[in-house]
């Protein structure tokens, strides 16, 4: 079947946070990480029949949805996961924040590997615990992780847990299978547990695999708590589904208690049919939508290299998310996105979001969108940076 992904939908007035938070209706929007496509024409077909009954009372989850998690997991990532590892809850932050309530006492610490994920901060903070960022070394356009640094991070006594961005945001890494055993081998050597962030992990570029980080050994699966949502690979985050997967009944018990004291244990219809829709009837969809994601990440780099050599794209290995050097301009992250917003009517990310000091001389863009769209934002990019 083919798909349509250079439609223009227009967003606009549809009350989109990445469309309608800007005032101005000319400023071409490549920041919120969700996309500009309609999702997978199985899960609009789902939601319809669904819309149709009329009644949207509370939900009762049932067992064809922890059928479709573990289906699409077997067949896709050949990771088996048991139906009694799975908590279902609203958002991968709000599981974040429940297995750092769940698993912690306010002091302690978390080791993260920045530049990351913005709310990896908050998520932290907010349960009264302190972030401790081991950077990642960039080098020859990618990231590496440090791995003197992040074991001496780890040997803290108070650092308890270590959130793994994998597929990496906004770095662009896939992790490796030896690198994230290596992660593995360190933390339960300092007693640190993993939570593996792999929200992305559906939308990685050709020539790289995602591994799931609970798949690699029982090590691994022991040693980690795995949150993941279809909510990035088929564009569905407004209808608030996610999966903590845990094979530790203490531990999910233990969990399971801070999702019902956060009150993020209920969740809507929509995202149950969703789900089951995407990951019964989705891949084919989502192949294709990843083969286009490709193909604008090339053109960019083509752009790049023609219009603006003295800025590095750095390479993108997953995600929609390209993150961009521009410390060559000699002007702030935060300097040059505001004046891509004033004066080329275009809003990007400034890098400082993801990390102070390891963000800065970066802005992430969002390239998941038409590409006569993306295009446009590169163009009024392109005559900022010219000046």
């Amino acid at each position: 079947m083919n798909y349509d992904f250079d439609k223009i939908i227009t967003r606009r007035g549809t009350n989109s946070y990445k469309w309608d938070e800007l005032k101005d209706s000319d400023i071409i929007p490549m920041w919120v990480a969700d996309m500009d496509f309609q999702t997978a024409p199985c899960i609009i077909e789902a939601l319809q029949r669904r819309v149709e009954h009329g009644i949207f009372g509370y939900t009762l989850v049932p067992s064809s949805y922890y059928d479709a998690v573990i289906g699409w997991f077997n067949r896709r990532h050949q990771w088996q996961i048991d139906r009694s590892w799975i908590l279902y809850t609203s958002g991968v932050v709000p599981a974040l924040s429940a297995i750092i309530k769940a698993l912690t006492q306010p002091k302690d610490k978390v080791l993260i590997q920045s530049p990351v994920y913005n709310c990896f901060f908050s998520s932290i903070k907010n349960n009264g615990c302190e972030a401790v960022e081991s950077p990642l070394v960039y080098q020859k356009n990618t990231y590496y992780v440090d791995w003197n640094d992040f074991e001496a991070k780890l040997s803290d006594p108070l650092v308890k847990l270590f959130i793994l961005c994998n597929p990496h945001n906004p770095a662009g890494r896939v992790w490796k299978r030896e690198e994230l055993l290596r992660m593995n081998e360190l933390c339960m050597k300092h007693g640190v547990k993993v939570i593996a962030d792999e929200i992305h992990c559906e939308l990685v570029m050709p020539g790289h695999t995602f591994v799931p980080f609970a798949s690699i050994s029982e090590d691994t699966l022991n040693n980690s708590i795995t949150c993941n949502s279809p909510s990035k690979s088929f564009n569905t985050a407004g209808l608030q589904i996610a999966n903590i997967i845990c094979n530790d009944k203490e531990t999910r018990l233990r969990i399971d208690r801070a999702i019902n004291i956060n009150e993020v244990c209920d969740v809507n219809p929509f995202g149950v049919i969703a789900l089951q829709a995407a990951y019964n009837e989705g891949s084919d969809w989502l192949d294709a939508l990843n083969a286009y994601l490709y193909d604008n990440y090339l053109t960019l780099k083509t752009y790049f290299a023609a219009n603006m050599p003295q800025l590095e794209v750095t390479r993108l290995e997953g995600t929609y998310l390209v993150w961009v050097n521009i410390k060559p301009l000699g002007i702030s992250s935060d300097a040059l996105t505001e004046k891509l917003l004033s004066e080329a009517k275009v809003k990007v990310n400034s890098g400082t979001m993801y990390g102070r000091q390891t963000g800065e001389g970066f802005i992430r863009l969002n390239i998941a969108c038409p590409r006569s769209q993306m295009m446009e934002g590169l163009q009024r990019i392109k005559q900022v940076v010219t000046k």
